[in-house]
């Protein structure tokens, strides 16, 4: 089922390793609530991004702190320690960057980790930069290790080594670079070799918001889009975008469709209940693929403990597509556990879908269910 609301990556935005016209890694590009960004939403989001501190929403610990490094370096006129901002897809970490080079009054240069293949590629870029530019790398830690090595020199020494020839009778060139800010963007902190990681004097975790954040974020966005909010609507939409700002602006721009075409364009409770129903948000947040897996946990493996491949079968999906993408906010919901004999349905899934809970509860691998429990085994068949 292809939704009207996400469109797909050009080959150029999408970079190697990513196909075009997918919204994630594995996931088809049909979920409101998927927390990857396609092209053109990535024009409305520019529209939509803060260009200050003051003006940032949430995050209050990066940004008080982020704040400080940036007017220290402020008054000593000199470039501030590089930036590592590391957290889920959707939190902000492109608008901090952004927002860095406004407050230090510089460009900012922007690509991603896949583009870089080549050390050369890279060195381009770096001698290119203006004294005091920032440079944005996303999804750092997929850049090329030949370049990750040339970025070593570049960020302690500002300077890059130029391999001129090949064989025995190639020399390295010193080339000074400009001293310059590399902000690195991650969603996957854990692939970051530790002499990276190192060599970056900020390190910000971003956090999943909370709803009256994303009430504030929601009431900012439909002002600039014009779009009449009420307060009731506002915490309907906040309650559904999984602490998100991205997906809360996305389901804004849903919902504003469905008032205007529907309705008098005054976006109520009322409104945005219907608006998300009909594109298969429930009040969790839960799209029809999370939806599917609970049902198929649930229903067909009596709450398991199931594998994760048997688990893909079920639902028509790749493994990974279902570990990536679903697990992730259903573990974080209560919804699902990861179990050393397979994923298992919690108690709340189980109310969710308005089932009964078994007899005995859900054991979630501390114990083996009650045998003398209708459908109870020791064994099951859908081990991990």
């Amino acid at each position: 089922m292809s939704g009207p609301f996400d469109r797909g990556l050009s080959a150029a935005d999408a970079g190697p390793g990513r196909t075009p016209g997918t919204a994630g890694p594995g996931r088809f590009p049909d979920a409101a609530v998927d927390p990857g960004a396609g092209d053109e939403e990535r024009v409305v989001e520019s529209a939509l991004r803060p260009h200050s501190l003051a003006d940032f929403i949430g995050q209050p610990k990066v940004a008080r702190q982020l704040e400080l490094v940036l007017e220290g370096a402020k008054r000593r006129g000199r470039p501030p320690d590089h930036v590592l901002l590391s957290g889920p897809p959707g939190l902000g970490k492109t608008s901090l960057a952004l927002i860095i080079g406004s407050e230090l009054g510089t460009s900012v240069k922007i690509t991603s980790g896949p583009a870089i293949e080549r050390s050369g590629d890279l060195a381009a870029m770096l001698s290119n930069l203006a004294p005091g530019d920032v440079l944005f790398i996303d999804e750092i830690h997929r850049i090329a290790r030949p370049a990750e090595e040339l970025l070593y020199m570049a960020m302690e020494d500002f300077r890059v080594d130029v391999v001129v020839g090949k064989g025995p009778g190639a020399t390295a060139i010193p080339l000074e670079i400009n001293p310059f800010t590399l902000v690195g963007a991650t969603t996957r902190a854990g692939l970051l070799t530790g002499p990276l990681r190192d060599r970056f004097g900020f390190v910000g975790q971003m956090e999943f918001y909370e709803p009256a954040e994303l009430e504030q974020v929601l009431a900012r966005s439909a002002a600039l889009l014009g779009v009449e909010l009420t307060a009731e609507g506002s915490t309907e939409i906040a309650g559904r975008s999984r602490g998100t700002p991205r997906i809360a602006n996305r389901l804004l721009r849903r919902v504003r469709d469905y008032a205007e075409v529907r309705a008098d364009g005054r976006v109520t409770r009322a409104v945005a209940e219907a608006a998300l129903a009909l594109y298969d948000v429930d009040h969790l947040g839960l799209d029809r693929l999370d939806r599917a897996v609970l049902e198929a946990l649930v229903l067909r493996f009596s709450g398991g403990p199931v594998g994760v491949a048997t688990l893909a079968v079920a639902v028509g999906e790749e493994p990974h597509t279902v570990e990536e993408v679903c697990e992730p906010f259903l573990v974080r919901a209560g919804l699902l556990a990861r179990t050393p004999r397979g994923r298992v349905a919690t108690e709340a899934a189980w109310t969710h879908l308005g089932r009964p809970v078994p007899r005995g509860g859900v054991p979630l691998g501390r114990g083996t269910p009650d045998p003398q429990a209708p459908g109870s085994s020791s064994e099951t068949l859908f081990d991990a």
